[in-house]
């Protein structure tokens, strides 16, 4: 297979082509500017890159939440377009999912954290069990607090990654009371290499879905819709 990865599911912009046996290509950023400005271009360079002519994909892996809110319609938006002209599925994959694969191999529990404001975090718990990827604890959005509560009682070492890890590192090092550690720069954001490696074996399961069918996966409500609904008294 040979998978197209999207991710701009945070302050990373990530695309790469991979295929079951190689990265071809990975354009990573991360800088201030917006999705908008750096998720086709960055798209268009890869293209040229490697000769790619898209109708050689197979399929469209896409970082589908949660994240910021933005950054996921852009993401998800690029995907659909994609999909759409060149008729090829959809692969899905959670943010948090993708985000932990990163660290494919580690015997180590991996515990991505994605800043979700008021104290919160987008999170998930997984491990490499005899080299097959494992999902502890499914993607949430929970209090900090209560993902290094879970941490302690599982009883296994664990490695932290995402932007949430350094919003609370200070927490993490007075709470966590197994052995722990944190991702290195390199591996702790997201990585559309990562995404898409981890969408094959996705797509090997039929977990495809058409460009028409897909739809981000939030988690949580946007601020707007809390702040309405904060008003409205619900």
């Amino acid at each position: 297979m040979k998978i197209l990865a999207i991710d701009s599911s945070g302050l990373v912009a990530s695309v790469a082509v991979v295929t079951e046996d190689a990265m071809l290509a990975e354009y990573t950023v991360n800088y201030k500017k917006t999705h908008s400005q750096t998720l086709l271009p960055m798209l268009d360079e890869i293209v040229k890159m490697i000769e790619l002519d898209l109708n050689e994909i197979d399929a469209i892996a896409v970082a589908k939440g949660p994240g910021s809110f933005t950054g996921l319609r852009i993401g998800s938006a690029t995907a659909k377009g994609l999909g759409l002209a060149l008729e090829k599925p959809l692969i899905g994959v959670p943010t948090v999912d993708g985000l932990a694969y990163n660290l494919c191999g580690t015997d180590r529990v991996i515990c991505p954290l994605m800043d979700a404001r008021r104290n919160q975090v987008y999170t998930g718990l997984y491990k490499f069990d005899d080299e097959k990827f494992t999902i502890i604890q499914e993607q949430i959005a929970t209090d900090i607090h209560e993902i290094i509560k879970q941490i302690n009682e599982i009883g296994q070492p664990v490695i932290y990654l995402g932007d949430g890890m350094d919003v609370y590192k200070e927490v993490l090092i007075e709470e966590t009371t197994v052995p722990y550690m944190f991702a290195p720069g390199h591996m702790n954001k997201q990585r559309a290499g990562a995404l898409g490696t981890l969408a094959i074996q996705y797509a090997k399961e039929g977990r495809m879905e058409s460009a028409a069918e897909h739809e981000p996966d939030y988690l949580r409500l946007s601020q707007a819709e809390r702040e309405l609904a904060e008003k409205q008294g619900k």
